[in-house]
């Protein structure tokens, strides 16, 4: 059997929802949806924007566990809430977090998201070896 190890923040969420935040196996780390968490655990409400650069700041907390850059990211899924006001603002946001670099991405707009307030989810997958 492969090695697959878990990443966590230590939140709370995670053991009441069981879920871990990446999960290694071999040179790949899946991340698990990140949205607007402080380092606290708490969900930060704020404009589209910045749910959006906090969310990404999370992926920024998993690429840094594994020693990573953006540049490791092959693939991303982000979920909107409301997604025809926001794609223009999310694809500006998207762009900019990652420069020149561009992973394979899928973006989906849906009615609601977990937690009230929350507009934005975005998970992700790493290649280390890349």
């Amino acid at each position: 059997m492969t090695d697959a190890s878990a990443h966590t923040f230590g939140f709370e969420a995670e053991s009441a929802y069981g879920y871990c935040q990446s999960r290694r196996v071999g040179d790949t780390v899946y991340v698990s949806g990140q949205l607007a968490w402080d380092d606290d655990g708490n969900f930060v409400e704020g404009s589209f924007a910045d749910q959006v650069e906090r969310t990404f700041a999370n992926i920024d907390r998993v690429l840094a566990h594994y020693g990573a850059g953006r540049q490791h990211i092959v693939q991303d899924f982000t979920v909107v809430v409301d997604l025809p006001v926001w794609f223009n603002d999310f694809s500006a946001l998207h762009a900019a977090y990652y420069g020149e670099h561009r992973p394979a991405s899928t973006i989906c707009g849906v009615a609601a998201l977990a937690f009230p307030g929350q507009l934005v989810e975005i998970n992700a997958i790493l290649a280390l070896g890349a």
